[in-house]
C-alpha cells in the first residue's frame, strides 16, 4: 500500500482526501515508478472541480504530472529499465508515492535535470514550448502578451520568449509579481488590478499592439485581449484560472481584426510519442543550457494537498509548485 490524495466527489479542494492505495505489478506496455516529485497544476483544479470529465471514472488519483525512478517494467517495454530516472505527463494518477505508467509517456530525464525540476516543469514547461513555438511561432522582434506573467507557464514563458528574441509584456496581480516577471524576461508588466491592460498595452507598443496574447485565465481577460492584438494576431487561450470562455460570435473575431482564435492543449500537441520527444528534449535543452530557469517556489507534503491546491487558486504562488511524497 502507498500514500496517494483521491477525489470521491467533485468540489473544492477539501474533497482531496490521502489515502493508501495498492499500485499493482505493471501490465503490457507499463512502467512503475516510485515518485521523487509530483507536480500541481491548474489543470488539476479542473479535474477536482468535475470541469474536465475525469478518464478513468471516480474515484480517481489527483495530478497530472511527476518524476521518479523506474522500480519495475512490464512485458513489452524494451527502452526503459529498472533504475532509470523519467518523467511524464499523464492525466491523473500523479499525488501518489508510486503509480503505474504508460512507458510510451514517460521520457528519460538528464543528469542535469533534478527530479523537482521535472516534477515542476513538464507540464507548464512543455506547454510553454508548443505555445511558442508551434501554436504561435515567436521570432525575434514578436510582441507578446502573457497574461498571469508570475504563475507556473509564465515565468517559463517569459524566459522562453526573451531568449526567442521577442518583446515580452506581462500582466501581474502584485508589485512583488511584477518584480519576479521582470526578473524572468519580462520587459514591461501590467498590474491588472489596477491598470487597465489594453491601454497600457497601447502604451507600450504606441499602438503597435501584440502579435500573439498567450492566456492562462480565462473569463475575466476575455474579450479584452482580443482589443490587445494587432490585425490578423493570435489569441491564444490555453488555460481558465478564473473559468472559463463562455461561447461567443465568431465575428467578433472580424471586427476586432481578422484575428484567429485557439484554445490548445499539450495532450494534442505531444500526442505522438515523436513530438513528446521533440518537445520535451528542447525543453531540457533550454533548461540545461541555463536560457530557462524553472523556479519551485512552493513544496508540499502529500498530506498538504488541500493547501497547495488553496493557495494555487488564491493566487498566492508563483513560479511551480511540487508535491513530496
Amino acid at each position: 500500500m502507498v500514500a496517494a490524495v483521491r477525489v470521491h466527489k467533485h468540489g473544492g479542494p477539501e474533497v482531496l482526501t490521502l489515502e493508501d492505495i495498492e499500485v499493482p505489478a505493471p501490465g503490457q506496455g507499463q512502467i512503475r515508478i516510485k515518485q521523487h516529485a509530483c507536480g500541481v497544476n491548474f489543470i488539476d483544479t479542473y479535474f477536482r472541480m468535475g470541469m474536465y470529465p475525469s478518464p478513468v471514472g471516480m474515484p480517481f488519483v489527483s495530478g497530472n504530472e511527476g518524476a521518479g525512478a523506474v522500480t519495475a517494467v512490464g512485458p513489452g517495454v524494451t527502452d526503459i529499465k529498472i533504475g532509470d530516472r523519467i518523467a511524464y505527463v499523464v492525466p491523473l494518477g500523479g499525488y501518489s508515492a508510486e503509480r503505474l505508467l504508460p512507458a510510451e509517456r514517460a521520457v528519460k530525464l538528464p543528469d542535469s535535470i533534478s527530479y523537482e525540476q521535472a516534477a515542476g516543469m513538464m507540464l507548464k514547461g512543455m506547454t510553454a514550448q508548443y505555445l511558442l513555438n508551434r501554436t504561435y511561432k515567436v521570432v525575434k522582434g514578436t510582441i507578446v502578451l502573457i497574461h498571469a506573467a508570475a504563475g507556473g507557464v509564465g515565468l517559463i514563458a517569459c524566459q522562453w520568449a526573451n531568449h526567442l528574441g521577442a518583446t515580452v509584456i506581462g500582466t501581474v496581480g502584485s508589485k512583488d509579481k511584477a518584480d519576479l516577471a521582470k526578473k524572468n524576461g519580462a520587459h514591461h508588466t501590467i498590474l491588472y488590478r489596477d491598470e487597465d491592460f489594453v491601454a497600457k498595452v497601447k502604451e507600450i507598443t504606441s499602438g503597435k499592439l501584440c502579435d500573439v496574447v498567450y492566456d492562462g485565465i480565462g473569463k475575466t481577460t476575455f474579450p479584452a485581449s482580443l482589443d490587445c492584438l494587432r490585425p490578423m494576431g493570435m489569441f491564444a487561450s490555453f488555460g481558465s484560472a478564473s473559468g472559463p470562455i463562455e461561447a461567443f460570435n465568431i465575428n467578433l473575431l472580424q471586427t476586432k481584426g481578422s484575428l484567429f482564435a485557439t484554445r490548445p492543449t499539450l495532450n494534442h500537441y505531444a500526442a505522438k510519442r515523436e513530438d513528446l520527444m521533440k518537445t520535451a528534449n528542447d525543453l531540457f535543452d533550454k533548461v540545461g543550457s541555463g536560457a530557462v530557469k524553472i523556479p519551485v517556489n512552493q513544496k508540499f507534503s502529500l498530506k498538504d494537498a488541500q493547501k497547495a491546491h488553496r493557495d494555487l487558486e488564491g493566487r498566492g504562488t508563483t513560479g511551480s509548485s511540487i508535491l513530496i511524497p
